[in-house]
């Protein structure tokens, strides 16, 4: 092993005990961590900064998210394999990857075009069978619905209805809510007609915009 793939592998054992650290228990997330590898979703510029437990700017104004967040959110939704997950947001790639590293079947939506071409070329490299589109994450991707998971990578002024509806039947949706300065991650689950709503607060992400989220 030549010393820069060691200290990669270092550095990615180390991020794993700062999010066990932090108070991830997920096995599987934990895994999925350490095995995706984020210095490939972030701009050479910063590669040297991608396993520390922050965000980092991409293009299009956007972020790749916290280590911590994307493993809290994952954790969240309770991924199991083979189950069907749409996440809003795609950015840089590295959330859907991870779901798709844990055995899910993810369908990602991003409005940029540009974000998404990058996200795609990232999915071919590494091997990921990932659907994806372009448009208005906020009314979800009604045609492969219902979903047993929902993630939005976003913060919105409240929950999209078009997501709750999309949710399956003992499906969980996390996603941000609140003001575009901070908002909590509300957890929504349905379990036949009936939705439980339950909330952590303390995040940060990019606006959601689109029909039901934040106006251009």
């Amino acid at each position: 092993m030549n010393r820069s793939v060691h200290r990669e592998h270092t550095e990615r054992e180390a991020l794993v005990e700062t999010l066990v650290a932090k108070g991830i228990k997920d096995e599987g997330v934990l895994a999925a961590i350490y095995s995706v590898p984020r210095h490939t979703f972030v701009d050479p510029i910063f590669e040297r900064r991608a396993y520390e437990d922050s965000a980092l700017p991409i293009d299009c104004q956007q972020t790749i998210s916290q280590p911590y967040t994307v493993a809290k959110m994952t954790e969240l939704l309770q991924v199991k394999k083979y189950d069907k997950v749409l996440e809003v947001g795609t950015g840089s790639g590295y959330q859907a990857c991870i779901l798709a590293e844990m055995g899910a079947r993810v369908f990602t939506i991003e409005r940029h075009l540009d974000l998404l071409n990058r996200a795609r070329k990232m999915f071919d490299k590494l091997g990921y069978n990932i659907a994806s589109r372009t448009g208005d994450g906020t009314v979800g991707w009604s045609e492969y619905a219902p979903y047993d998971g929902i993630i939005v990578t976003a913060g919105a002024p409240e929950v999209p209805q078009s997501l709750v509806k999309q949710l399956a039947d003992g499906g969980r949706l996390v996603i941000p809510t609140g003001s575009q300065q901070s908002q909590s991650l509300v957890i929504v689950t349905r379990k036949g007609s009936e939705f439980g709503y339950s909330e952590i607060g303390g995040f940060k992400f990019v606006p959601l915009v689109g029909k039901e989220g934040w106006q251009k």
